[in-house]
């Protein structure tokens, strides 16, 4: 079904003990909630793509709590798995949305992953773009050790503490400035930056599942997202590959060898999404 998609809304939702910045596209089609991921916004999921909107869907992408213009935890250290998938639910409830299809990018994956397992009956079809999660946490590893410097960075001497640790981005000399001023805008786009970097430190050693054999308890219709982007470490093609192996029926996409990250390319992505929830006949 294709309509004239409606023009977005942005309200304040208070969620528990925070309030979150939501973006509604309204209209009567079916929910399609997303979730972002580490110290991104609600945009950085569908990059601006109107496409699902004007194919009929409702979709509600929010920031996270600390994130965007979301208000920050009370407590620095409440920013789990735990707390971000009763935020979903919370909001869910607050929308008066019983029963969507959710999915995110990262974070957001995990997120909506783990109310996929804990709340199947509330979850339509998963979307699960670059996942991050492997099964595992290692408080020691150097990955974490990474996360807790760009957090201090960035609580010390915001944007350019965080720029100043990152360091040059693993890729050609001639693409490093446009990759450091997405990195930059993204950060700039965050109301509480101390907050971000407070999620920084907690959601790096959060578990939302304890191995990946719990991905076979899924039942939710699932897309996997995966990317090729080797300037990308975080995000590995081998992790979005268990994941399509674990989940009973996951579909996996990726790029061609050589194209630009299709996550990172909203119209493309969305034409999936939208191709992914036709075949498993979830219309708008």
């Amino acid at each position: 079904m294709t309509s004239r998609a409606a023009e977005p809304s942005v309200s304040h939702v208070p969620v528990g003990d925070v309030v979150l910045a939501v973006e509604d596209g309204g209209g009567g089609g079916a929910p399609l909630v997303l979730a972002h991921g580490l110290t991104a916004t609600r945009r950085y999921v569908l990059h601006g793509s109107r496409l699902l909107q004007k194919a009929g869907y409702r979709v509600i992408s929010y920031d996270a709590r600390g994130h965007g213009q979301s208000t920050p935890a009370p407590d620095p250290g409440e920013y789990s798995y735990d707390v971000l998938v009763r935020d979903l639910e919370g909001l869910m409830d607050a929308l008066g949305i019983d029963r969507a299809v959710v999915g995110g990018a990262s974070m957001g994956a995990a997120t909506t992953l783990l109310l996929a397992l804990r709340r199947p009956e509330r979850v339509e079809g998963l979307i699960q773009i670059t996942p991050a999660y492997r099964g595992e946490v290692d408080a020691g590893d150097e990955g974490v050790r990474r996360w807790d410097e760009l957090a201090e960075g960035l609580q010390k001497d915001g944007v350019d503490g965080f720029m100043r640790v990152y360091g040059e981005p693993p890729i050609e000399p001639r693409f490093r400035s446009i990759v450091e001023r997405a990195i930059r805008q993204r950060l700039e786009r965050h109301e509480h930056p101390q907050a971000v970097a407070d999620a920084l430190r907690v959601v790096v050693r959060s578990r939302p599942i304890e191995s990946l054999e719990e991905l076979e308890a899924v039942r939710a219709p699932t897309l996997v997202v995966g990317s090729r982007d080797e300037a990308d470490p975080e995000h590995p093609l081998e992790v979005a590959r268990a994941y399509a192996d674990h989940i009973p029926g996951a579909e996996l996409v990726v790029e061609d060898p050589g194209s630009s990250p299709l996550a990172w390319r909203g119209a493309q992505l969305s034409k999936v999404i939208e191709a992914f929830l036709e075949r498993h006949d979830l219309p708008a």
